[in-house]
C-alpha cells in the first residue's frame, strides 16, 4: 500500500498538500487557533485549551495571540518559551523551541518548501524540513525563519532577519539573509 499524503510529510518525502487527511487536520488546527486569538487573556491563559491540547508545551510556555500554525501536533515548546503577538508557525514538520527561548512579535517560521516547478506547486507539491531552536535564544522581531534550519542554544537573532542557514550556539545573525555579525 502506498503511503498517505501525511506519512509522506512526516517521513520529509514530497507530498500533496491539498489531501482531504491533510486538510481536515488543518480544520482542527484553525479552530484551535481561533479559540486561542478569542479567548479573553484571563480566559485563555498561557495557551488556549484546545491549541494546548495539539501542541507538545513545556511548564510555562506562553502564546501571546494572535497566533497561527498549519497543524500544532508537529510543535515543541520547552519550558519558559515565550512567543509574543502575530507568531506565525507553519509546522508541516517538527518545530522544536528549546526552553527559556524568546520569540519577537510577528517571527514566522516556515517547514513547508513548494517545487520549483509551476505545474507541481499548482498540484500542491511540497516538502517539510523541520526547524530547531534551541535553549536561550532570541529571535527578535519579524524575523523569518526557513525550513530546515537549526538555530543554537544562547543565539541571537536580529529583528527582520531572514535565517536561511543554521546559527551556531551563542551566535548573533541578523539581516537578509542572514548572516554572522557576533559570537561564534
Amino acid at each position: 500500500m502506498a503511503p498517505s499524503e501525511r506519512e509522506k510529510m512526516a517521513a520529509g518525502a514530497w507530498y500533496v498538500c491539498l489531501d482531504p487527511e491533510l486538510e481536515a487536520l488543518r480544520v482542527i488546527a484553525r479552530d484551535a487557533v481561533f479559540e486561542h486569538n478569542c479567548l479573553p487573556p484571563r480566559g485563555r491563559g498561557d495557551i488556549g485549551p484546545a491549541l494546548a491540547r495539539l501542541l507538545k508545551a513545556g511548564e510555562g510556555a506562553r502564546i501571546e495571540a494572535p497566533f497561527h500554525c498549519a497543524y500544532g501536533f508537529n510543535i515543541t515548546l520547552g519550558d519558559g518559551v515565550f512567543l509574543n503577538a502575530g507568531c506565525v508557525i507553519l509546522d508541516t514538520a517538527p518545530v522544536s523551541i528549546g526552553s527559556g527561548t524568546l520569540i519577537g512579535p510577528s517571527v514566522q517560521i516556515y517547514c513547508a518548501e513548494h517545487h520549483k516547478g509551476a505545474a507541481e506547486r499548482r498540484a500542491g507539491l511540497e516538502i517539510a524540513r523541520p526547524v530547531e531552536i534551541g535553549e536561550n535564544a532570541w529571535i527578535g522581531g519579524g524575523a523569518i525563519i526557513l525550513g530546515g534550519v537549526r538555530i543554537g542554544a544562547n543565539a541571537i537573532v536580529g529583528a527582520g532577519s531572514v535565517v536561511t542557514r543554521d546559527v551556531p550556539d551563542g551566535a548573533t545573525v541578523a539581516g537578509n539573509p542572514s548572516r554572522l555579525i557576533g559570537g561564534k
